[in-house]
């Protein structure tokens, strides 16, 4: 058997794949451009570089390793995310390290996590300041927020990550 190498095929295939590829990276792109700023959501991989411009030959500043850590888009350049963290620091990401996931992080003191979004409720759990957990749904000053599978309804003050009075189904 000669080998000639790949097939027609193989390689329209690949091409195919490629193009597709392409198409939902700049349709992700195209529905974050077309998002009002700001919005909420969380960084989607292990490590996250922050830069100081909306390009890979900007500076990283910071190197991020926490995901799900959540995070406010301040402005959208094609490609690249300005984001805010919890500590009020600003700069560029790439698009993809930023997901549309609403994530919450404890602030202040320790919060309660009640069984019910209700003051009186039965506290399930207790999270500490800087405990970052999914935000499943919010409202009436409420947020039920899930933390490794803990879940529970605390206060929406108790929150960075939320809009006050915001709803989230």
């Amino acid at each position: 058997m000669v080998n000639r190498g790949p097939n027609m095929k193989t390689i329209a295939g690949a091409l195919l794949a490629i193009v597709a590829l392409c198409g939902l990276a700049a349709s992700a792109d195209a529905a974050g451009a077309q998002r009002k700023t700001p919005y909420w959501g969380s960084l989607s991989a292990g490590q996250a570089r922050m830069r100081t411009g909306p390009g890979r030959t900007y500076p990283a500043n910071w190197l991020y390793q926490r995901q799900g850590l959540p995070v406010q888009v301040i402005e959208v350049y094609p490609g690249w995310r300005k984001v805010r963290d919890p500590e009020g620091t600003e700069g560029w990401m790439i698009g993809n390290l930023v997901s549309d996931q609403r994530a919450g992080m404890i602030k202040g003191t320790v919060a309660a996590l009640r069984d019910s979004p209700n003051p009186g409720a039965k506290i399930v759990w207790r999270a500490e300041p800087g405990v970052v957990g999914r935000i499943d749904k919010c409202g009436g000053g409420w947020c039920r927020i899930d933390v490794h599978g803990r879940g529970g309804y605390v206060e929406a003050t108790h929150l960075w990550g939320v809009d006050p009075g915001e709803t989230i189904n």
